[in-house]
């Protein structure tokens, strides 16, 4: 990405309304079993790629991320994540 800091976009994502900010680093390949949140979440892609889907959908299909994308998850909207080969480093908000 540019020449922001992460202080940068954890300032850009609680301009979206979320108080609880943070950056997160998964490694390569990392992987989250199905789960849920109880409030919206969103993820701003820092490096790296993401792939999530929606394994209780009608018809569940993956779709990737990768730097600057936004992906927001709906309160108790069930999803499974896995991280690329070189991992992800995103910022949350809750």
């Amino acid at each position: 990405m540019s020449q922001k800091t992460r202080r940068d976009y954890e300032a850009e994502v609680r301009s979206w309304g979320f108080q609880h900010v943070f950056t997160w680093t998964d490694g390569p390949n990392a992987h989250y079993r199905p789960h849920s949140h109880s409030g919206l979440t969103t993820h701003l892609i820092l490096n790296g790629q993401l792939t999530i889907t929606y394994p209780k959908d009608a018809h569940p299909q993956k779709k990737t991320y990768s730097v600057g994308d936004r992906i927001d998850v709906d309160a108790g909207r069930t999803h499974e994540v896995w991280m690329g080969s070189e991992g992800c480093t995103y910022v949350i908000g809750e």
